[in-house]
């Protein structure tokens, strides 16, 4: 069973920056595909970003091209999420999510493995 735990949530304020980590465990093998989701305030959970397990192409949602960016360390089994310029509409619950079919997907409805969430906020 893959377990994924996000850290480096906070507080920041408007045009600063935060780095977002999930490191998953038990089964990583059974990983073909990680994604961050966001949830603001009365919203609906939204696609944020996502990367191959073993590498490649990355995939973003529109609130996120251009200002954040995916990546991972491979030498620690760890997915980032680099977020620059951040904004108060930005505010919301981060979760980590993982799937195990290769195709690439922004529904959250794809994705098996979740995390329990981390919060960002971003003061004006």
């Amino acid at each position: 069973q893959v377990q994924l735990v996000e850290s480096g949530g906070g507080l920041v304020q408007t045009g600063g920056s935060l780095r977002l980590s999930c490191a998953p465990s038990g089964g990583t093998f059974s990983i073909n595909l990680m994604a961050w989701f966001r949830q603001g305030p009365g919203k609906e959970r939204e696609f944020a970003a996502g990367i191959r397990w073993s590498g490649g192409m990355n995939y973003y949602g529109d609130s996120a091209k251009g200002r954040f960016t995916i990546s991972k360390d491979h030498a620690k089994n760890t997915v980032y999420l680099q977020m620059n310029h951040l904004k108060p509409e930005d505010t919301a619950v981060y979760y980590c999510a993982a799937k195990g079919t290769p195709n690439y997907s922004t529904s959250d409805r794809s994705y098996e493995y979740w995390g329990q969430g981390t919060q960002v906020t971003v003061s004006s």
